[in-house]
């Protein structure tokens, strides 16, 4: 019996001290609880406890006498203890004392929360909360802070309830029921307990074709936001309490293929239109407009100089983190050939450069160094960086594919970590001609407003890895078009015709819009598109058969192409089932596309047209499913525009079409579940 005491007191003992050690920076004794899941896990706990025999198999007798003498185990002050809290309760003056012993190493979770911030249990929950979340560098950043949401709903059980969706079925409550469970009270940690940060979304309401003819906007074909979606949904969150800005509508309607027609002649682009009833708002039409490049496949590529800038810090220690990278990058590889060099740099506290140009048929050599990769430390983001396009810079393939593959979870914590100081650093870098690929890893604690940041801002693309099968699409499947970039500083302007168009409302893209001056300004910044790549727009129209041309708030027009049509009434000639008046080749409005070759700093410009023969009473699969994504999103983000958007309607035109794809079937199996 005085064996199993002792035992009990030091697998105590070493579960506190692996509770608050395993990520990036420092913290004091007195923040145990945020990792006590992850050392859970770490140390092989189970949810059911270890019968008290298990401790028997589980150290020898001399072992624990030794280290009960070490320690200063006393039997009577263990036996008090016994009676009030139970025999495998620990004695926490012993832990503790045993935790600040020299070379006991205490190591903050950078996964669950800001380590400058200390957790003050006599404080209460309230003022932990308002210290953890937020950037203070950034007014941008919207912390999600399910806190507020349990004050809101009052007591504990209408918290809960209230976190109910549709079905009935609750997200993640708090509280533990394994080992841990029993020796920690849980109670203050509310449910879905995270860090994770996203960019504020300023949604575009509708604007007046009279006031504001022009919409301009940079391409995007980021798609993270559709797969860190899924995660939060499989993960059992309801699709009405997903944290505010984490849902973006164009990178839901970017993560799928729509087979668009591809480009004619010299053109990077093949451009496609297609017009519809708009399913949430009976009073607008709707207009998907589509861009795709070439598809190229990546044995035909240019050589390429890749560099894997890869977060090795102790947040990344988790299976979904640096595992699942180490993964998702050996795939990537098996891909490569031998015109192709790779090299990988790391970072944590420090940064070192592991593989310096290695042949990218030297797959063995690659993954080796990959699999050998442990996590440990804190994140200094912003000297890996540094290193990693020092060395792409070093190794320049002129006339090649020279590229920086950062993966992280976001959670940087030393050197550069505001949004702003990120977005000076890689916005500097990029001059190099160097092409920047994020992708983001894990849960809990990802900043997802930092990635962006820097694929937005460092001539890249952002996509989110939550599984082998994501890893699979991003780096095998679609690899030429998240790798090779085709066209730089894509811009795109729509124009509206005023006598058929009174108002528009672009759907999404809320952190690309651009003033309609800077689309010609070659200084200012478009987005990138790969080898193949796919990007959609919907627009929501407010159809017109009569504009009053004599507003006084109308915009300067002399210079549009429709300065006529604002200067006299539309007229009509024919009208279809839907009651619009239109002659089959009346302009709707013209699409301008600003884009510039990969390795030059002046634009070219394109021009298309849009008449009413793109207008279908009865639409395409391609368009019903695209209405359904961006109906979807429009709800999952809590868009003040949604309308009568439901999703009940969403399921019932998924299942009224052909889903060609097992991706286009996962969504629709993700919808029915989520009502």
């Amino acid at each position: 019996m005085k064996r199993r005491r002792i035992t009990g007191l030091l697998t105590a003992m070493t579960v506190l001290s692996m509770c608050v050690t395993g990520c990036g920076g420092t913290a004091t004794a007195n923040a145990p609880a945020a990792t006590k899941e992850a050392a859970s896990a770490e140390a092989g706990y189970t949810e059911a406890a270890p019968a008290q025999e298990s401790y028997d198999d589980m150290y020898d007798d001399e072992w624990a006498e030794a280290a009960a003498e070490e320690y200063g185990y006393d039997e009577k002050e263990y036996e008090a203890a016994d009676t009030e809290a139970g025999e495998y309760t620990y004695d926490g003056a012993a832990a503790e004392a045993y935790i600040n012993t020299p070379g006991a190493t205490l190591q903050a979770s950078a996964a669950s929360y800001d380590s400058s911030a200390d957790y003050d249990e006599t404080a209460g929950e309230e003022a932990y909360y308002d210290d953890v979340y937020g950037d203070e560098n950034s007014e941008e950043t919207v912390s999600w802070d399910r806190n507020e949401d349990r004050k809101s709903a009052g007591s504990e059980e209408t918290y809960r309830e209230s976190r109910k969706d549709k079905s009935g079925k609750k997200a993640k409550t708090a509280g533990r029921d394994d080992y841990l469970g029993q020796i920690y009270d849980y109670s203050c940690f509310p449910a879905g307990f995270n860090t994770e940060e996203y960019s504020k979304l300023e949604e575009q309401g509708y604007r007046s074709v009279l006031n504001r003819p022009l919409s301009t906007f940079a391409a995007d074909v980021d798609t993270a936001s559709y797969s860190n979606l899924r995660r939060m949904l499989n993960d059992g969150y309801s699709v009405y309490d997903l944290p505010s800005g984490s849902v973006r509508v164009e990178e839901l309607l970017n993560y799928f293929n729509y087979n668009y027609d591809g480009p004619k002649g010299s053109d990077p682009f093949g451009v496609n239109f297609e017009m519809s009833e708009c399913p949430w708002n009976r009073e607008a039409k709707l207009m998907s407009i589509g861009l795709k490049t070439e598809d190229i496949d990546f044995e035909e590529t240019p050589a390429s100089n890749l560099v894997f800038l890869i977060d090795v810090s102790g947040s990344m220690s988790d299976p979904d983190k640096l595992p699942l990278l180490q993964e998702a990058f050996c795939m990537l590889a098996d891909q490569l050939t031998d015109k192709d060099r790779v090299s990988i740099v790391t970072y944590a506290s420090g940064v070192k450069t592991v593989l310096k140009g290695a042949k990218g048929n030297e797959s063995r050599r690659i993954k080796e160094a990959i699999n050998d990769l442990r996590a440990s430390g804190g994140t200094n983001g912003g000297k890996g960086i540094e290193l990693a396009y020092e060395l792409a810079e070093k190794n320049f393939i002129k006339g090649g594919n020279n590229r920086v593959l950062l993966a992280t979870d976001g959670d940087l914590n030393l050197g550069i970590t505001s949004v702003g100081g990120l977005e000076k650093l890689i916005t500097d870098k990029k001059e190099s001609g160097v092409f920047l690929s994020v992708l983001g890893f894990g849960t809990g604690n990802i900043k997802d407003n930092r990635m962006e940041t820097l694929a937005d801002k460092g001539n890249g693309n952002y996509s989110y890895i939550d599984s082998v099968k994501e890893a699979k699409k991003v780096l095998v499947d679609e690899l030429s078009s998240n790798m090779l970039t085709v066209c730089k500083d894509v811009k795109l302007q729509v124009e509206f015709n005023p006598a058929v168009v009174k108002g528009y409302r672009l759907v999404g893209y809320a952190n690309r819009t651009m003033k309609a001056k800077d689309f010609n300004d070659d200084k200012k910044d478009g987005g990138e598109i790969g080898a193949g790549h796919e990007v959609t727009a919907l627009y929501e129209l407010i159809l017109t058969e009569d504009m009053d041309a004599s507003d006084d708030d109308t915009a300067d027009v002399s210079e549009l192409r429709y300065a006529d049509e604002f200067r006299k009434a539309g007229k009509s000639s024919k009208k279809n089932g839907s009651g619009m008046s239109y002659t089959g080749n009346e302009e709707i409005m013209t699409l301008s596309v600003r884009y510039k070759k990969p390795s030059e700093d002046k634009s070219n410009l394109l021009t298309y047209p849009v008449t009413f023969k793109c207008y279908e009473a009865s639409p395409s699969d391609n368009f019903i499913f695209q209405s359904a994504v961006a109906e979807f999103g429009l709800i999952a983000s809590h868009s003040e525009y949604q309308g009568n958007a439901d999703l009940d309607r969403v399921a019932d035109e998924l299942e009224s079409i052909r889903l060609n794809d097992e991706y286009k079937r996962e969504f629709r199996d993700m919808v029915e579940e989520a009502y």
